[in-house]
């Protein structure tokens, strides 16, 4: 028998029946939005395994340019970030005191020629008289070694000049090759002493790159081999110079040169070079998984229920094409992960 309801209990009822239906309509159910959501299923891959070794990009060519003079600065033709040729002048010290020294130096040369010339006509001489034994063979020997030391004197002097001339091309600092001056030291009326540096030039072209590897690493490196790295976290290709004991032995000193002709990565940014030491275990996902909030990274993992937010720590870069990431902890081989899911 059913039971007798009354009209106060039926529109109750009812009424119930219609606000459960308005909250379903003001908001969806989650399952049918997750079916549009791409997925990833986690699976252990083996990847090549790599050691990675900090280090500074510095240039190749870099040069502080000093001078063996002592003299005041006259002028300094460059600014610091001036871009110059090789050979060009930068900067001029005071000569004149080598010029003074040039005066006597060429007069030392004039008398030295005068002496050889004066010798040789005696030689000759000598030579014939001797021929037609009007003289002896003692006399002869006397004015060829006045001959030989008369050449001497003018080989002597003239290499003073030459020394001389070496010196005063100190008096002119210039570029050693193409580059950007990047410290200028001194302005004019500076007084300056040998060695005292002027000028510092680099050139950028290529980037050298030292790290500190463990015996086992480096011993299977060799020169001229390529080596991924990234300078300020945008990729690299690295060629090895070489591979030499550090002097506190224990470990070794890796030298890598990065060719950087368009000048893309800057002297003395942070470097790091990867150095390939087999394959591994590893988990990759898709870049897209990831969810960042703040200092945290997370992935959204597909459940029963809908989808939770798990936490997992990450590598800070991308695997290959960049396509993929490393996750070091928080996630195990067949959970399904949301690729886009926010």
């Amino acid at each position: 028998m059913k039971p007798i309801l009354s009209g106060v209990t039926w529109l109750a009822l009812m009424m119930a029946g219609c606000g459960s239906g308005e909250v379903g309509d003001a908001t969806p159910p989650a399952t049918p939005a997750m079916s549009d959501t791409p997925t990833f299923t986690v699976r252990d891959t083996t990847i090549s395994a790599s050691f990675e070794a900090a280090g500074i990009a510095e240039p190749v060519a870099r040069a502080t340019l000093s001078t063996r003079l002592m003299g005041s600065v006259t002028e300094v033709l460059v600014r610091e970030g001036d871009r110059v040729r090789s050979g060009e002048t930068l900067a001029r010290i005071d000569a004149r005191d080598v010029e003074a020294r040039r005066a006597q130096v060429d007069a030392g040369i004039a008398d030295a020629e005068a002496l050889y010339q004066d010798a040789r006509t005696q030689a000759e001489r000598f030579r014939a008289l001797y021929a037609d034994s009007a003289a002896t063979r003692y006399q002869l020997e006397q004015v060829e070694t006045g001959l030989a030391r008369a050449e001497a004197g003018v080989q002597t002097a003239r290499a003073s000049r030459a020394e001389l001339d070496a010196v005063a091309a100190y008096a002119e600092i210039r570029a050693p090759f193409s580059g950007v001056v990047t410290r200028r030291f001194v302005d004019p009326g500076a007084f300056m002493a040998p060695g005292a540096p002027i000028l510092e030039v680099q050139d950028a072209s290529r980037l050298r790159i030292s790290v500190t590897l463990p015996p086992r690493v480096s011993a299977a490196l060799a020169p001229e081999a390529s080596l991924d790295a990234s300078i300020e976290g945008r990729p690299a290709s690295a060629v090895i110079e070489g591979t030499v004991p550090a002097p506190n032995g224990a470990v070794y000193t890796l030298n890598a040169i990065v060719p950087n002709p368009s000048r893309e990565f800057l002297p003395g940014s942070a470097a790091t070079i990867r150095v390939p030491t087999g394959n591994r275990s590893a988990i990759l996902i898709p870049v897209g998984a990831l969810v960042r909030e703040g200092d945290l990274t997370g992935v959204r993992l597909k459940t029963d229920a809908g989808s939770e937010l798990r936490w997992v720590k990450a590598m800070d870069s991308v695997i290959g094409t960049g396509s993929m990431i490393e996750v070091l902890s928080g996630l195990r081989p067949g959970d399904v992960i949301l690729i886009g899911s926010r």
